[in-house]
C-alpha cells in the first residue's frame, strides 16, 4: 500500500492530521509528502502570501506544474477521428459557404425559415450535386456524414433531409417492394418528390400498435379507402405536411372485409403510400384535410404539419407490402405468421432514424463544447492579487464543467460511429443476430447521448455566462433545435426500456444455454466473475496505474450493469406474483432504467477503449488515452453510491478516484484546445464569436455581428 500512496503523492495525500492518526503506516508515506509540500510552497510561483489557496487547490496546482503535457498533433489526431467519409462533409460545408445567402439568419420568421430550408435542400442536391439518398441505399455511412454537416449549417435542414430521405424514402426501400421504388426512386431522390412520413398521431406516439387510423379494402374497386376515425386519430407532427409534402407514407391499421358478424378483420399497422396534394397545382387532394402545427420551440424551418383523411382512395399496390400483402380477391399474405412479428419487422427497418439521431447528437455536442471551451479558453477573470487575471477555465469548478463533457464527446464520437458500422453491417447481410443487436444499440445509444447532449447544451450556455446568452453564440438555437431529439425517433424513456427488455431476455437465455446479442459478449464470457462478489483486497487497490488501467475501469462499468440486470430480475419476478406483468415493470421501472443507461456506458466505454487501442500515432493515442480515463473515472465517481454499497469500492479508494477524476481534468485541460481543434470543424461552421479558433478577432467579431 505504501507504494501505491506514493506513487503520485501529489493525487493521494491524506488531507487531514486525524487519518494520518488511524493509519500509521500512511504518516510515514505522507511525511516526506508534507516536507516536501511545505518546500514548494516558497518555490512555486502560485504561492504569494495574499493568494489564499485551499490545501486542495494547492496540490492540484503543483501536480499541474509537475505534470508533462502531452503533445498533441492535431492533424493527426483529427486525421484518426474524422474518418474516411471527411470529404463529403467538407463538400458540404464548401457548398454553403460558397452561397452565403443560403445561410440561415440569426433573425428569420417561421414561414421564411421554411422556404429557406426548402431552398438550402434543393440547392444541395441540384447544385452541389450531393445526393443523399444515393448513399441511404449504397453507403449509408456516408448519408450519416453528410446529415452531421447538413446539421451544422441548420439543424433545420437536417431534419428536413431526413424526413425526405431516411423517412419517407426509407419507408419506400425498406417497406416497399420493386415496384415501389421503380416508381417513387428518381422523384424522391431529387426533390420532385417531397414526402411525408406520417405515423405519429395527435394521440398516440410511442405506442404505435395503438394507431386508430384505419385503411380498409375494398374488393369491389381494388382500394384502400383511409379514413380517420376521430381526432385522436389525426396525424401530427408530421414533417413536410405544413407546405412541401406531396406524398405521405402513412402507418394505418389494414382491414379486411370478412363474411362473419364483425365486418372487418384487424390485420395489425402497415404503412400506405398516399398521395396529399396534387402534382401540379400543388392543392391539397379531395378527401386530405391539411393543417399547420404551428410555431416551435425550435426546429422551425420544418414545416410541420397535421393530417386528416376522410375516405382517401388509394391503389391496392400503395400498399407498402415487403412484410405483408392483399391480393386482387382480398386475401392477406405473409412470410410472417403472426401481427406482432410482422409489427416487429416494419419497426425493425426503421431504426436508420434512430442511428442518425445519435450520430448527429454526437456532432452537435462537438459545435457546443468547442465553443464553450475556446472561449474558456479566452475570457480572463479574477486571479491574484497584483498578477494578470487567469483564464476562467484554469478554475476548478470550470474544468468540472467542461472537462468530463468533453471526454464525453469523444466516448460518443466513437461509440456512435460504432453504431453506423454495425448498422451498414446489417444493411448488407440482414443477419437476424445483427438485426437485433442494432436495434437494442441503437435505442439505447440515441436515448443515452440526446438526453446527455441535452443537458450539456444549458451547461455550455452558462459556462459562457452573459456572452453565451447572446443569439449569435449559437447556444439557444443549438439547444432549442436539438431538444425534440430526445423525443423523436421513439421517447427515450421507452427505448430505454427497449434495452432493459432486450438485457432481461438475454439474461434469460444466459441460463437456457442461448446465444447471447453481440453487444452482450462480456456477460456470455465472464458473467459469473461479475457477478460474484467483490475482491476485498482489489476493492482497496488505489494506485494511479490500477485506477488507469483499462481492465478495470471496465470491469467495473459491467459488474454494475451485471449486478443491476440480477437485482432487477429477482425484484420482477417477485413483483409479478401480487401485481401481475405489468404492474411488477411499473414497479421496478427506474430500476430499468438505470440498468439500461450502466449498459449503455459499458459498450460506450469499451468502443473508447478500443479506439485508444486502435489508434497509430503515438501521441494522439497518449491524449486519447487521457480523455478516455477522465470519461471512465467520472462516471465510477458520479455513481460511487453504487460501488460502495456493494463493497466494490472501499473508502480509501473512493477518495482516491475522486482525486484522481479531479486531476485528470486538470490534465485534459492543458490540452483542451488541441483537443476541440481536432473536431476539424472551421469558424464558418461554427459561426460564433466566441467560438473562434482565431482566438484574437472574437471580440471584434462579436461587437460586429451586433452592429457595434
Amino acid at each position: 500500500m505504501m507504494a501505491s500512496r506514493t506513487q503520485n503523492p501529489g493525487i493521494q495525500a491524506p488531507e487531514n492530521d486525524q487519518e494520518n492518526q488511524q493509519n500509521p503506516v500512511t504518516t510515514l508515506a505522507t511525511t516526506p509528502w508534507r516536507r516536501i509540500e511545505r518546500l514548494s510552497l516558497h518555490l512555486n510561483p502560485f504561492s504569494s502570501n495574499h493568494y489564499d489557496l485551499s490545501h486542495q487547490q494547492m496540490k492540484m496546482l503543483i501536480c499541474a506544474a509537475r505534470a508533462k503535457k502531452i503533445e498533441v498533433k492535431v492533424v493527426e489526431l483529427s486525421s484518426f477521428m474524422r474518418g474516411k467519409h471527411r470529404d463529403i462533409q467538407e463538400q458540404v460545408f464548401d457548398y454553403f459557404k460558397s452561397r452565403p445567402e443560403l445561410q440561415t439568419p440569426l433573425e428569420i420568421s417561421k414561414d421564411e425559415h421554411r422556404e429557406l430550408c426548402m431552398r438550402q435542400l434543393v440547392g444541395l442536391v441540384r447544385e452541389a450535386n450531393i445526393r443523399p439518398f444515393k448513399y441511404v441505399v449504397e453507403d449509408p455511412a456516408k448519408y450519416f456524414a453528410i446529415a452531421e454537416a447538413v446539421g451544422s449549417v441548420d439543424m433545420s435542414l437536417a431534419i428536413k433531409m431526413g424526413v425526405q430521405y431516411s423517412l419517407w424514402g426509407g419507408s419506400i426501400l425498406n417497406l416497399g417492394t420493386k415496384k415501389h421504388r421503380d416508381k417513387y426512386f428518381d422523384g424522391i431522390d431529387n426533390m420532385e418528390y417531397p414526402g411525408c412520413f406520417a405515423m405519429t398521431e395527435l394521440h398516440h406516439g410511442s405506442n404505435v400498435q395503438g394507431l386508430q387510423t384505419v385503411a380498409t379494402f375494398d374488393p369491389l374497386t381494388d382500394e384502400f379507402i383511409i379514413n380517420t376515425p376521430n381526432d385522436g386519430a389525426i396525424k401530427w407532427w408530421i414533417g413536410n405536411a405544413a407546405v412541401h409534402g406531396k406524398f405521405a407514407s402513412v402507418f394505418a391499421k389494414l382491414m379486411l372485409p370478412t363474411h362473419d358478424t364483425k365486418g372487418t378483420s384487424d390485420m395489425g399497422v402497415h404503412a400506405f403510400i398516399v398521395p396529399i396534394r396534387d402534382l401540379r397545382t400543388h392543392k391539397p387532394l379531395p378527401g386530405v384535410e391539411i393543417h399547420d402545427c404551428g410555431h416551435k420551440v425550435g426546429l422551425n424551418g420544418v414545416d410541420n404539419g397535421a393530417l386528416r383523411f376522410c375516405s382517401v382512395r388509394i391503389p391496392r399496390d400503395n400498399l407498402l407490402n415487403r412484410f405483408g400483402d392483399v391480393s386482387r380477391d382480398g386475401k392477406y399474405t405473409s412470410s410472417l405468421p403472426s401481427i406482432s412479428k410482422r409489427f416487429g419487422a416494419t419497426l425493425g427497418e426503421l431504426v436508420g432514424g434512430r442511428v442518425v439521431l445519435a450520430y448527429s447528437s454526437s456532432g452537435v455536442l462537438k459545435i457546443a463544447a468547442t465553443i464553450a471551451i475556446r472561449y474558456s479558453l479566452l475570457r480572463q477573470q479574477f486571479g491574484p492579487p497584483k498578477q494578470p487575471e487567469i483564464t476562467i477555465l484554469d478554475y476548478q469548478s470550470h474544468q468540472h464543467k467542461l472537462m468530463p463533457m468533453l471526454a464525453s464527446t469523444y466516448a460518443f464520437h466513437f461509440a456512435t460511429l460504432h453504431l453506423v458500422d454495425k448498422y451498414c453491417e446489417m444493411k448488407k447481410t440482414h443477419d437476424e443476430e445483427s438485426v437485433g443487436d442494432v436495434h437494442a444499440l441503437s435505442a439505447g445509444l440515441k436515448a443515452y447521448v440526446t438526453s446527455y447532449t441535452a443537458k450539456s447544451l444549458n451547461i455550455c450556455r452558462e459556462a459562457c455566462g452573459g456572452h453565451g446568452y447572446a443569439a449569435v453564440n449559437r447556444f439557444g438555437s443549438l439547444r432549442n433545435d436539438h431538444d425534440i431529439f430526445q423525443t423523436f425517433e421513439g421517447d427515450n424513456t421507452v427505448l430505454l426500456q427497449q434495452v432493459a427488455i432486450d438485457l432481461l431476455k438475454q439474461y434469460q437465455q444466459k441460463f437456457r444455454g442461448g446465444s447471447l446479442a453481440v453487444t452482450w459478449n462480456y456477460l456470455k464470457e465472464s458473467m459469473n466473475t461479475y457477478l460474484s462478489q467483490p475482491n476485498p483486497v482489489t476493492s482497496r487497490w488505489e494506485g494511479e496505474d490500477h485506477l488507469r488501467d483499462p481492465k478495470f475501469q471496465l470491469d467495473a462499468f459491467r459488474y454494475r450493469t451485471s449486478r443491476l440486470l440480477q437485482s432487477v430480475a429477482a425484484r420482477l419476478q417477485k413483483h409479478s406474483k401480487t401485481l401481475g406483468g405489468f404492474g411488477a415493470w411499473n414497479r421496478c421501472l427506474n430500476h430499468l432504467l438505470t440498468l439500461a443507461e450502466s449498459h449503455i456506458e459499458s459498450v460506450i466505454l469499451e468502443r473508447f477503449i478500443e479506439a485508444v487501442r486502435s489508434c497509430p500515432d503515438e501521441g494522439s493515442r497518449s491524449a486519447l488515452k487521457l480523455v478516455c480515463d477522465l470519461y471512465a473515472l467520472d462516471r465510477i465517481w458520479n455513481d460511487i453510491g453504487t460501488y460502495r454499497n456493494v463493497d466494490y469500492v472501499a473508502p480509501n479508494k473512493a477518495k482516491a478516484i475522486h482525486k484522481l477524476t479531479e486531476y485528470l481534468s486538470f490534465q485534459v485541460r492543458n490540452i483542451a484546445r488541441e483537443l476541440v481543434d481536432a473536431f476539424d470543424l472551421p469558424d464558418y461552421v461554427i459561426r460564433a464569436p466566441i467560438g473562434l479558433q482565431t482566438a484574437g478577432e472574437a471580440y471584434s467579431q462579436y461587437t460586429q455581428h451586433v452592429g457595434f
